[in-house]
């Protein structure tokens, strides 16, 4: 049985596999970048109907992704999880068909062997763990889960110096895996395995990555929130209303979008509504995706 929130890509021999926790999520454009007006949407006609609305909203969707290699079943980001306490209600109390989902393409939580977490925001790390009798534990106890040393730190320090963040996500998702003893400290050059390795992409946090993947000379990238949404792909130097480091951003965002621009690169938007994928392609002096047929 399809289920549509579900899409399946194929790089040479790894399959990705995305997994939806929300889907087409609508808010003010400048949630993604910051200031920005409903009309600048009207300036990239291409972004609609899958990215943005006629009046100048966006969309966004809230996913995970997991790879098949041989295998190998790697997790890239855990989304929000449930049963959470958070800052916003659409987030707080969450019951959705996650892991059903993972059921449905075949794997098991158990079969999980490696968790990478592109950054450490709430919904990045959310089904690390799972609400058991009271107490989080770890979804994949077979896993061996990957930090970012440079994010962890920053995160850490955050939690005893600022008041500006909720660290609630930190409590129920961060500390239980240390307590575990699952976390493996890592840092930008890592590989995973022979196909999915690591590309530095600061600025949204200290610590970002995104997932570069490689078999039989085809290759896809899974941004992390680099991007929100492709209309940042036309405007890659504006600045990111989420951004931790709005220069850093806006330098990684351009440095991104052309390394990648005009290649055979599939873009996997770790955020971007259905269809999700595609190709960085010129558009006059800019930028747009180019869906993946």
């Amino acid at each position: 049985m399809a289920i549509e929130h579900l899409r399946t890509w194929k790089i040479g021999q790894v399959e990705i596999t995305r997994l939806v926790e929300l889907w087409n999520w609508e808010d003010d454009i400048w949630m993604c970048l910051q200031d920005a007006k409903p009309d600048i949407v009207h300036t990239q006609p291409w972004l609609l109907p899958h990215h943005a609305t006629p009046d100048g909203r966006m969309f966004i969707n809230f996913q995970a992704f997991v790879l098949k290699i041989g295998d190998r079943r790697i997790m890239i980001d855990t989304c929000v999880g449930a049963d959470r306490e958070r800052d916003f209600d659409i987030f707080t109390h969450m019951r959705t068909s996650f892991l059903n989902d993972l059921a449905h393409v075949g794997i098991q939580t158990s079969d999980i062997d490696t968790v990478l977490c592109t950054h450490l925001h709430f919904d990045h790390v959310g089904w690390n763990t799972q609400l058991v009798n009271g107490e989080w534990v770890p979804t994949f106890p077979n896993a061996r889960y990957l930090f970012d040393r440079k994010e962890y730190d920053h995160w850490m320090v955050l939690r005893e110096t600022d008041t500006s963040h909720s660290y609630t996500h930190l409590i129920d998702a961060v500390d239980p895996i240390i307590k575990a003893g699952l976390v493996d400290f890592i840092d930008a050059s890592h590989k995973i395995c022979p196909e999915v390795e690591l590309l530095a992409t600061p600025g949204h946090t200290p610590g970002h990555v995104s997932v570069l993947i490689h078999s039989e000379g085809q290759s896809a990238v899974i941004t992390g929130d680099l991007m929100h949404n492709p209309i940042q792909l036309a405007f890659p130097t504006h600045p990111a209303t989420f951004d931790m480091d709005k220069v850093a951003g806006a330098k990684t965002r351009l440095d991104f979008v052309k390394r990648f621009a005009e290649t055979p690169v599939l873009v996997i938007g770790s955020h971007f509504a259905d269809p999700s994928a595609g190709y960085i392609v010129p558009n006059g002096d800019s930028w747009k995706l180019e869906h993946a047929k």
